[in-house]
């Protein structure tokens, strides 16, 4: 033993000692979705080294996932379906609350809001949340289709409408997760039915526009939207948020605006996890803990303009930010806000072949 030692501590004087295994955790988020300055930060306090992936479906995530072994140690599936179903095929690990601290940080009303998807929030804490709505430049809307409601489903899914829109350029999310429910409430329907007639309908309204859709897009609709080369997109809130901000730093005349129509808006929570497998599980934890941080929440927040479930955190965010209620919702548009839940797979198969046909447009 001794001799060992000493051969160790020789290696060591001479600089040849075994090099210590670098800590990396390896992340998978949202496209556009965290402040590059906080990985930044990460790195310099923890030594930990970020690899960082990013994916702009709920489907590219699931699919990622289910099939185990992604190499992934923190993912931000939303709570629903994508959470709910990974925590029941088992892909997901309980958080170990004793190593994240900051886990006292997080708003406990909007955690509740999610106990439907985990009871007791083992598996997850909020990352960011936001709604789904629409995009649009409401000046060139304007004047195609003047009396066009701005603030209604019924600017996109009439086909009226749409045929007016058309040549500033029409633009669709393209998850089938995300969009069925909202035209399911737009509908007037339950937006987790599973009714073949109910399905019927939705593909009828979504056919009677494909004609008019240009483009097929998720992360790329900010970019679109802020450049001027679509006027109206479905898509995520802070997305859309995040276009109006590019669009008037860039000076081009183009405006941009959400809206969360007035039949009702999904709301979804994107949850900070770890896969069951993550080969990094400690520094995962690290990772979490370092972003429930108000500070660094605060960051995030106000670049990619999503809010944020850190009550904390709001002295440090951008005054027009916590003012703009598309960002921060009021009470009264959070409760009337609806959230979706898991459908059997039968079900979720004909969405998957009704989504296929919509965008075949056949």
């Amino acid at each position: 033993m001794r001799h060992a030692l000493s051969s160790l501590l020789l290696l060591f004087l001479l600089g040849l000692a075994p090099a210590r295994a670098e800590r990396v955790v390896n992340v998978y988020n949202w496209t556009d979705y965290i402040d590059p300055a906080a990985l930044e930060r990460f790195t310099a306090e923890t030594g930990i080294k970020v690899r960082y992936d990013v994916f702009d479906s709920l489907e590219t995530l699931e699919a990622k996932l289910l099939a185990g072994h992604s190499g992934y140690d923190v993912v931000t599936p939303s709570n629903e379906p994508s959470f709910s179903r990974l925590i029941r095929a088992g892909a997901l690990a309980p958080i170990d609350r004793a190593k994240v601290p900051n886990w006292k940080n997080l708003d406990p009303g909007l955690m509740r809001r999610v106990e439907s998807t985990d009871p007791g929030n083992k598996y997850g804490g909020i990352y960011l949340f936001g709604t789904i709505g629409l995009g649009i430049d409401p000046d060139r809307i304007g004047k195609l289709a003047p009396n066009a409601p701005l603030d209604s489903w019924d600017l996109y899914f009439k086909p009226e409408n749409a045929r007016l829109i058309a040549p500033c350029g029409i633009a669709m999310m393209d998850s089938a997760i995300d969009v069925i429910p909202s035209v399911l409430r737009y509908l007037g329907k339950n937006p987790d039915s599973t009714d073949a007639a109910d399905l019927a309908a939705v593909e009828k309204t979504l056919m009677a526009v494909r004609p008019f859709i240009r483009t097929f897009a998720s992360g790329g609709n900010l970019e679109a939207l802020a450049s001027g080369q679509i006027c109206i997109a479905v898509d995520y809130s802070g997305d859309v948020i995040q276009a109006a901000a590019r669009a008037a730093d860039a000076k081009k005349g183009v405006t941009v605006r959400y809206v969360a129509p007035r039949e009702g808006a999904e709301i979804g929570f994107d949850m900070l996890a770890i896969p069951a497998d993550a080969p990094h599980k400690d520094e995962a934890l690290a990772f979490i803990d370092f972003v429930l941080r108000p500070d660094v929440m605060a960051g995030i927040t106000n670049v990619v303009r999503y809010p944020n479930a850190v009550p904390a955190s709001r002295p440090m965010i951008q005054p027009a930010l916590l003012a703009d209620t598309n960002v921060f919702p009021t009470d009264a548009q959070l409760a009337s806000f609806f959230t979706i839940g898991p459908v059997p797979q039968a079900a979720e198969r004909a969405r998957t072949r009704l989504w296929a046909r919509f965008k075949a447009g056949k």
